[in-house]
C-alpha cells in the first residue's frame, strides 16, 4: 500500500503543471492597441527621414572618414594655397584651416619618419575630415610636381616645395632649426629636440650621437647621417677640478653617482693632472670614460 500511495503522489506531481493554465487567468491581448503602436512607429520613421531635404546644406562630422552623429563641426574656414605636406610648418597647416589636434598628429607622423608620397595620402591622416580632404586635395603638390601656370609667381616662390633630398652636408654643431628641418624625415619638433640635446651635451663629438635624440627613429637617422659632419668647433667642457657634483650631473652623460665620485676623489687626492686620472675611480669604466671624456677638462 505504501508503494502504491507513493506512485500516486509522484503521478500527481507530474500532472499538476499541465492543469496550471486552467487555474491562472490569461491576459487578453488588445490587438487594436498593438496596431496603434505600429502606426505611431511608422509615423515617427517617416518624419525622421523627411527632415533631410534636398537642396539644403547640412554639417556632418567625420573622424578618419567615418560619420559621427554625436558631434557637429562648424564649416571649415581657411586660406587655400599650393603646399607640400612633407615640408610645410604647423602655422601653414593652421592657415589652411586645420585644427591644432590634427596638426599635432601630422607633425608627430613626420617627426617619426613618415612621408607623404602622393596627394591622396593626406586622406589617411587621423582626424582629417572628408570635407577637408576634398578641399585640400587639389592644392597638394609633392616633390618635383610643378604648379599651374595660372599660379602667381610670388606665391609660387613662397610655397614651392623644398627638395629635402638635395640638402648638402653641413656641420651639425652649427646648424640652426631651419637647416635641420630641411632634412628628410625631420620636422620642426625633431629639429628642436636635436638642438636641445646638442645644447645639453655642449656639442656633438660624433655624428652618431645625434641618434640618441629622443624620438628620432633609427631609420631616419641613417637616412640623414650622410648629410651631417662634425666641424672644427670646440665643445663646451666641464672642469673636473672646479665643478661641483650638482654642476657635473647636469650633463646628460654624467649621473649623480659618477659626479659625486669625481668630487670625492678630488677631495681626497687633490686636483686632477689629466682627464685620464678619473679612470682611477672604480665606477668609471672604459665605456663611460670614452663617452664623457670629450666634455671634460682639468682647466
Amino acid at each position: 500500500m505504501g508503494i502504491y500511495t507513493l506512485l500516486v503522489i509522484i503521478f500527481l506531481c507530474i500532472m499538476i503543471p499541465f492543469f496550471f493554465p486552467f487555474f491562472i487567468p490569461q491576459k487578453k491581448i488588445d490587438h487594436n492597441e498593438f496596431d496603434k503602436a505600429i502606426s505611431d512607429l511608422k509615423i515617427r520613421e517617416d518624419t525622421s527621414t523627411s527632415i533631410i531635404k534636398p537642396g539644403r546644406n547640412y554639417t556632418f562630422s567625420y573622424n578618419n572618414n567615418y560619420p559621427n552623429s554625436s558631434k557637429t563641426y562648424r564649416p571649415v574656414q581657411g586660406e587655400l594655397f599650393y603646399f607640400d605636406p612633407n615640408t610645410i610648418s604647423g602655422s601653414d597647416w593652421k592657415r589652411l584651416g586645420i585644427r591644432d589636434k590634427t596638426i599635432a598628429t601630422i607633425e608627430k607622423y613626420i617627426s617619426k619618419g613618415g612621408h607623404f608620397y602622393k596627394a591622396e595620402d593626406i586622406s589617411k591622416i587621423w582626424g582629417l575630415r572628408a570635407e577637408e580632404v576634398s578641399r585640400l586635395l587639389p592644392y597638394v603638390h609633392i616633390n618635383d610636381k610643378k604648379y599651374p601656370e595660372s599660379f602667381s609667381s610670388n606665391t609660387h616662390k613662397e610655397y614651392q616645395p623644398y627638395h629635402k633630398a638635395d640638402q648638402k652636408p653641413f656641420d651639425v654643431n652649427t646648424a640652426d632649426s631651419a637647416t635641420l628641418d630641411s632634412l628628410p624625415g625631420i620636422g620642426p619638433r625633431l629639429a628642436k629636440r636635436i638642438l636641445s640635446f646638442r645644447d645639453k651635451l655642449g656639442g656633438f663629438a660624433s655624428v652618431d650621437q645625434v641618434k640618441e635624440t629622443f624620438g628620432l627613429p633609427d631609420s631616419t637617422f641613417f637616412k640623414i647621417k650622410p648629410k651631417l659632419f662634425i666641424g672644427n668647433g670646440e665643445l663646451k667642457k666641464l672642469s673636473i677640478n672646479t665643478c661641483s657634483a650638482d654642476q657635473l650631473k647636469m650633463h646628460p652623460y654624467i649621473r649623480y653617482a659618477i659626479a659625486n665620485a669625481i668630487v670625492q676623489y678630488r677631495t681626497q687626492h687633490g686636483s686632477f693632472n689629466a682627464i685620464s686620472d678619473i679612470k682611477n675611480i672604480m665606477i668609471i669604466t672604459d665605456e663611460i670614460y670614452d663617452k664623457i671624456s670629450p666634455y671634460l677638462t682639468v682647466k
